[in-house]
């Protein structure tokens, strides 16, 4: 199966009107709406009169980040740059069904919304929904969970390059042999197969290492569980990689006695606290964060497009990463904020700072 990037790579390009070459030509915005490569093609829409009707095709939203991930969207819509451009906004999750989330955006299509975002349940199951997205003038801008295709817009960090970062972090601090635990995200989803894969190119070369697998769907509460497991099962790991759900991989150590390892992480405030009150008892950690304020520049993203502006067909939103040493309260973590939320919600380039009370104020329901 190829992935994302071999069908970037390749330029592989269905005639979607408005791919216009590599996106080195002039776009809209260049500092925010950064180009994944040099060979990311362009893509632009025929301009539509606002404000627009956007919605929110969601699926799973059963962890913190999806259900901070919703109200940083409601509450960048509510903003002063961004409110008078949307008329209406809709959210709705549909959980780890991939029918039920294709479904919805085929309602939305059929409701005649001008936009929608999504977190694609598969990376692989929408070439249908994209053609009739298409049809319908309808632009469609997934993120985060990205789809294999170069047929629409879409914004998210590099997460071959996350999974790479912390099998480095975990070389520099040598969990080279031994037992490495690596704790996966939530099945089916390209987030989580290509940090997985990004992970593995590093670990891999080490032959004496063996890596334990186990699925901790980014929860904080399944973490600790599959994290208490495989300490049962396996005895002490010399590292650890944990997708998400941080705070619980590290409360399964403590309350299993294992010696604190090198841990590459998220980026939950909790991890943070947690990682700077034990650092100095071993407690070595590095948090590269996925951020759910995504949804705001995949917001901003379909603001710009309905406007008619030519922006990358894939979006590169740099990685925010600390390592312990460099973590200090009130610059990367913040004591008095929930130990389940993300920290890192500012993207300057974007001109966009959802604030956490902004963030907090809002619902995660449908709308």
């Amino acid at each position: 199966m190829h992935t994302r990037r071999d069908i970037l790579a390749a330029g592989a390009g269905a005639a979607l009107a408005g791919i216009a070459g590599a996106a080195g030509a002039q776009t809209y915005e260049p500092a925010c709406f950064k180009p994944f490569s040099a060979s990311t093609k362009t893509i632009q829409y025929p301009a539509k009169k606002g404000p627009y009707r956007i919605a929110l095709a969601n699926g799973y939203a059963g962890n913190s980040w999806r259900i901070q991930m919703i109200k940083s969207l409601k509450a960048y819509a509510a903003t002063p740059d961004m409110k008078p451009h949307i008329k209406e906004l809709k959210v709705v999750s549909t959980g780890t069904d991939v029918a039920a989330q294709l479904g919805a955006i085929d309602n939305f299509i059929n409701a005649g919304f001008d936009a929608i975002l999504t977190i694609a349940v598969s990376p692989t199951s929408f070439k249908p929904v994209i053609k009739r997205a298409k049809d319908a003038g309808v632009v469609l801008i997934p993120f985060d969970n990205v789809l294999d295709t170069d047929e629409v817009i879409q914004v998210n960090e590099d997460q071959f390059e996350m999974g790479r970062l912390m099998g480095r972090w975990l070389e520099k601090n040598g969990a080279t042999s031994g037992k490495v635990l690596e704790i996966r995200g939530l099945p089916g989803n390209s987030v989580d197969r290509d940090r997985h894969l990004g992970f593995r190119e590093i670990m891999e070369k080490h032959k004496g290492l063996q890596i334990v697998e186990v699925v901790g769907n980014w929860d904080d509460g399944t973490s600790q569980k599959v994290a208490a497991d495989a300490i049962a099962v396996h005895g002490r790991f010399s590292g650890i990689y944990t997708q998400a759900g941080s705070n619980g991989t590290v409360r399964a150590l403590i309350e299993a006695k294992h010696p604190f390892v090198p841990i590459g992480a998220e980026g939950e405030n909790g991890f943070r606290k947690m990682v700077y009150a034990h650092h100095k008892d071993g407690l070595k950690g590095a948090s590269a964060a996925q951020s759910p304020g995504l949804v705001a520049v995949a917001l901003k993203a379909a603001v710009a497009a309905l406007q008619g502006q030519k922006l990358p067909q894939y979006i590169s939103v740099p990685i925010p990463y600390v390592e312990y040493q460099d973590m200090a309260p009130g610059k990367n973590f913040y004591p008095d904020l929930p130990d389940t939320f993300y920290v890192a919600n500012e993207f300057p380039p974007c001109n966009i700072n959802i604030t956490a009370p902004d963030i907090m104020k809002q619902s995660e329901g449908n709308t």
